[in-house]
């Protein structure tokens, strides 16, 4: 019976840390995207990049 008046203190404590540390996740974007970064990785990258691109265009000599 006494260990019950640790305890509970020590489970109530607990709960408010762990309750805490989801707010704080929540409030500062932890959850925002899940999903993203493991669909981007997949996809591909068939446009040249734009600086490129645009070089190409100024001086069709360099072919």
């Amino acid at each position: 019976m006494e260990s019950i008046y640790l305890l509970i203190p020590i489970s109530v404590v607990l709960v408010f840390g762990i309750a805490f540390a989801f707010w704080w996740s929540v409030r500062n974007g932890q959850f925002d995207d899940l999903e993203g970064p493991g669909f981007r990785i997949l996809m591909d990258d068939d446009v040249p990049p734009v600086k490129k691109a645009a070089e190409k265009q100024e001086d069709p000599k360099k072919f």
